[in-house]
């Protein structure tokens, strides 16, 4: 990256669904940003991408783009499954890498990451956002600042018909099509817990520090396909609070609450909806309300450009999105039996996958 510049100069790989609006003009208008290329493997819809958005180059060649001397910074928007060869290419080129969440499809993946910045003195930053957005920024104030007394619990609780498919997950992860690498092992590392379950347990961590103690389950039972849709999880905070998180995928009914209970009060939200900040302690019920941004990634995505300007600090790094994928691989290590290799190429030894079989075959 240029010495003491006045702005960062983007290029992205993989400019696909995840950057229309959720990130692509966030680079465009943060503060101090500019988005000078974009790749995609098909030319065709690189060079699309570049007309619909005003960027001045596209590449359909990765490395072509991370060797751009006009590219400061890269944004890594593929699928997990290519996230790695994304930030080494960066790295090697002598750049900071900003890389979409998951950060990657196990810890193993995640600790060739930073090894590999490291090595090149750059940075690593992860797209966790919501730890930038005003709404969980105003929950972590209220509770840092005592709001509801001693932290006791921290508990999130999911429910989705995400087995029925178009339409039943978030509308931030719907469209008209399901992005079919998402439960593709091979492209996603797992099934939606790596792509939805994630942002929560960031969350938690966010608010508990580093989550310690991790034991859970995992099982595939009403879902096509190989992957998990149910996963159930125990923890104790970076202070010792014990907490819980379920995720049912297979579920009829619909779920999303947060729940941060103190000796004094609570603090309750969703994690994927836009309902206000609910504090409720003896005094009574409070309610704080955030419109979502219109590129819900910007905030994060300035912080990151600040940080790289030397003007403040990124609150999501390639060290902090790591522990999200251990806490991931510990709940999802028996389905998978063990995730420490590249158990994507093995399916056929998936203890998880073995038991749902037997259990869908029963009469």
């Amino acid at each position: 990256m240029r010495s003491s510049p006045e702005s960062i100069r983007w290029g992205i790989i993989g400019c696909g669904d995840v950057t229309e609006v959720k990130s692509g003009p966030g680079l465009q208008k943060a503060r101090g940003s500019q988005l000078v290329a974009v790749m995609r493997r098909n030319g065709a819809l690189a060079a699309d991408y570049a007309r619909r958005h005003g960027v001045p180059r596209w590449y359909d060649d990765a490395r072509a783009l991370v060797n751009d001397p006009e590219v400061d910074a890269v944004y890594v928007a593929t699928p997990p499954g290519a996230h790695l060869d994304g930030a080494r290419l960066a790295a090697e080129a002598g750049k900071p890498t900003y890389v979409e969440k998951p950060m990657a499809r196990n810890t193993r993946e995640c600790d060739a990451m930073i090894a590999a910045c490291a090595r090149a003195k750059q940075k690593l930053f992860v797209a966790y956002y919501r730890r930038a957005l005003p709404r969980f920024v105003k929950a972590k104030a209220l509770l840092d600042g005592g709001a509801i007394g001693q932290l006791t619990g921290l508990h999130h609780r999911f429910a989705s018909p995400g087995h029925a498919g178009v339409g039943a997950l978030p509308v931030a992860h719907s469209g008209p099509v399901q992005p079919p690498w998402r439960t593709d092992v091979p492209n996603s590392g797992g099934g939606l817990l790596l792509d939805l379950g994630s942002h929560a347990i960031d969350l938690l961590d966010f608010f508990g520090g580093p989550l310690q103690d991790v034991a859970g389950h995992a099982a595939r039972l009403a879902t096509p396909g190989e992957v998990e849709d149910v996963v159930t999880f125990s923890f104790r905070s970076q202070a010792g609070v014990p907490g819980t998180a379920a995720y049912n995928f297979a579920s009829h009914a619909k779920e999303d609450v947060m729940e941060l209970a103190g000796s004094a009060g609570r603090i309750a939200f969703s994690v994927f909806g836009h309902e206000p900040i609910r504090l409720e302690t003896p005094r009574g019920i409070e309610q704080f309300e955030f419109a979502p941004p219109p590129h819900i990634a910007q905030p994060l995505i300035q912080t990151v450009v600040d940080d790289l300007l030397g003007r403040g600090a990124c609150p999501s790094t390639g060290e902090s999105a790591r522990r999200t994928n251990v806490v991931m691989d510990r709940v999802l290590a028996a389905y998978y039996g063990g995730r420490d290799d590249d158990f994507w190429m093995r399916p056929a030894t998936w203890p998880g996958r073995r038991d749902s079989e037997t259990l869908h075959s029963s009469p």
